[in-house]
């Protein structure tokens, strides 16, 4: 079991919940520091760094800034087979389950095995699933794969089961980055009586509202995003829900 895992498992053995922020590493330094600081301020669990589409190469640079301004547990959400660097603590080593893209299941995965098993980072087997958040995201049009639809739970329950049976050791549920809505917290609930793995869910999340709902229909993990760029309270409020709410999860 990864370092990631048994962290979650730790804090869900508190009854409480977890918060990661998502990083892109072709923000200004002074923006990646200054996230990094309201980080550490309120307590922030995991920061996750990538993106589909990383342009200027400045992931080492941006872990670096990161881990000057916050001691939160740094891991990589990669949008290729070159996004790894050492100087995190660990990578989602994710498989595209929800799309049909070969290339995204399997094959940007052997290119970077080798280099992960020679490494020291904590790989965390993760079953990505991407949902239909009301517009086209990066990470469709780049796998080039279709979302699951949004109103369509018993796919998400069952794609997340073969992840499951498949050996993944984690559910990552995505909105995609400036999603028009979040997922639901019905195909949350539904994925979460069925699937008992670790759930995260990001994309779409942009009020304490919607956050504290998503942890009572299951929600392991919030990560947010975009939100945060666009208001600098938002960590704050999410921080806040997830220290206050308890494990249990409303049916």
């Amino acid at each position: 079991m990864s370092e990631f895992i048994e962290q979650i498992y730790k804090i869900k053995s508190k009854e409480k919940k977890a918060l990661a922020v998502l990083i892109d590493p072709d923000q200004p330094t002074e923006s990646v520091a200054k996230i990094a600081q309201q980080c550490e301020m309120h307590q922030v669990d995991f920061i996750f760094v990538g993106g589909s589409i990383v342009t200027t190469g400045v992931l080492s640079q941006t872990i670096a800034e990161i881990k000057q301004n916050c001691r939160c547990s740094i891991y990589i959400f990669p949008g290729n087979e070159f996004m790894i660097d050492e100087q995190a603590d660990g990578i989602l080593f994710l498989s595209l389950l929800s799309g049909r893209n070969p290339e995204y299941l399997i094959g940007k995965q052997v290119v970077s095995a080798p280099v992960l098993a020679a490494s020291s980072l904590d790989v965390v087997p993760t079953a990505y699933l991407l949902i239909d958040g009301g517009r086209e995201t990066s990470v469709s049009y780049i796998s080039n794969t279709k979302p699951i639809p949004a109103d369509k739970p018993d796919i998400a329950m069952a794609t997340a089961l073969a992840g499951k049976l498949l050996g993944m050791q984690c559910i990552y549920m995505d909105a995609g980055s400036g999603a028009l809505q979040c997922i639901s917290t019905k195909m949350v609930n539904r994925v979460k009586q069925q699937v008992k793995l670790p759930l995260i869910i990001g994309g779409g999340i942009r009020n304490a509202e919607t956050a504290r709902d998503l942890y009572k229909a299951g929600a392991d993990i919030l990560v947010i995003g975009n939100g945060v760029e666009q208001s600098e309270s938002l960590i704050a409020l999410i921080s806040e829900v997830k220290n206050k709410i308890g494990l249990k999860v409303e049916v």
